[in-house]
């Protein structure tokens, strides 16, 4: 059985250890990311995202690490347990805190356990270590959030649960520009999305893209008054702080899109995008005053052209937004998994998850009847 070390902050382990044991370049569990959070302020306890990454290791060699936060609510998670900590609490019980094996504010779908050996064993001497290492920090529970699918497919453990979402991804199948691309759509679908576009025009406004090492510090500045300013709107504060952005352009800049709309001279709204070799990943958004369709402009219709241009094979555009299905955003199942100690509320919990996945199944085939495409296609 492989040892576990927790480490209460990732520059306890620095970048080349954690970033050895990466097989893609997929951009969220690199240590430059997950650094830039927690040196920024962004995740730490006190904002109830207390690091606790594992290190596995069979006492001479490091075998994998994976992310892990001890957790005393549930926000900028992406998948929903609210109703599981009402129901903890309506039976004076505590749901928190809770372990989590996940990206803080970043529901995209990718490797959680880092690793150049096979995945499932390890996978496995996790879920047997869970009770122990629950108990080790008082957690009530452990989840799993978005990852990969073979990673999903290695949870044998009897007691854990398998929790099936939905998102919305745009696929290139090779289109040689943006009119391409809308010629799969049925004539009135192609015409709606054609009238969006030509409204954003219409209102004055242009974009610009602008890859991460040329982004100045001024830009940068001025998408985050539009990323805070619209959390404001809502009555919220930012979950990110502005040192977060500086230290992803200092660090990561190959790893970054920002598309900033311009109406003259006046920056008036901003989308900052994370890529790897294959995908594009639409993150953060702010405006600074709303216009008719400036959010599909800004943060879906210029990612798809960013995508044909660079080649790349998927724009995946975060979670949630039904309203992604008529632009040409497929649904695509999501994964999570979940270990929950107590054993009434794990068989409750069980047979709601299986509920849910079944009902997922239906809503998923009904909304692929909502894409804009030709029957055809």
């Amino acid at each position: 059985m492989p040892e576990i070390k927790l480490f209460h902050e990732i520059k306890e382990i620095g970048p080349e250890k954690w970033n050895n044991q990466r097989t893609t370049d997929y951009p969220f569990n690199r240590y430059e990311f997950l650094f830039a959070m927690e040196e920024s302020g962004s995740v730490t306890a006190k904002t109830g995202w207390q690091p606790l990454h594992i290190e596995l290791s069979d006492g001479d060699h490091i075998l994998a690490y994976m992310p892990l936060y001890l957790k005393n609510h549930s926000y900028g998670e992406y998948v929903f347990d609210w109703a599981w900590a009402d129901a903890y609490h309506r039976h004076g019980m505590d749901y928190y805190p809770k372990l989590v094996s996940a990206i803080p504010y970043s529901p995209v779908i990718g490797q959680r356990l880092l690793t150049q050996l096979d995945p499932e064993p390890l996978l496995a001497s996790i879920q047997k270590l869970l009770p122990e290492l629950c108990n080790q920090v008082q957690a009530n529970s452990w989840h799993f959030l978005f990852p990969e699918d073979r990673e999903i497919e290695s949870i044998t453990h009897p007691e854990l649960l398998v929790r099936k979402g939905c998102q919305y991804q745009w696929f290139n199948r090779d289109y040689t520009d943006f009119p391409h691309f809308l010629e799969r759509f049925t004539s009135r679908k192609r015409k709606n999305v054609r009238k969006e576009r030509q409204k954003v025009i219409d209102h004055g406004i242009t974009h610009r893209k602008i890859e991460g090492a040329d982004i100045t510090d001024q830009e940068l500045d001025k998408f985050y008054d539009f990323y805070r300013i619209t959390y404001l709107k809502r009555g919220q504060q930012a979950y990110l702080t502005k040192q977060f952005f500086h230290l992803l352009r200092e660090l990561m800049p190959e790893n970054l899109l920002l598309v900033m709309a311009y109406n003259g001279d006046e920056a008036v709204a901003g989308a900052l995008s994370l890529k790897d070799s294959k995908t594009l990943y639409g993150r953060y958004w702010g405006c600074l005053e709303e216009y008719d369709s400036l959010h599909f402009e800004t943060c879906y219709y210029q990612g798809i052209d960013y995508c044909i241009e660079h080649k790349l094979q998927r724009f995946d555009s975060g979670a949630q937004g039904e309203h992604k299905i008529q632009r040409g955003f497929e649904p695509v199942p999501t994964w999570s998994a979940h270990w929950i100690k107590d054993v009434g509320f794990n068989q409750a919990i069980r047979n709601f998850v299986e509920e849910e996945a079944e009902a997922m199944d239906h809503q998923i085939e009904h909304l692929k009847s909502y894409l804009p495409f030709r029957s055809a296609e």
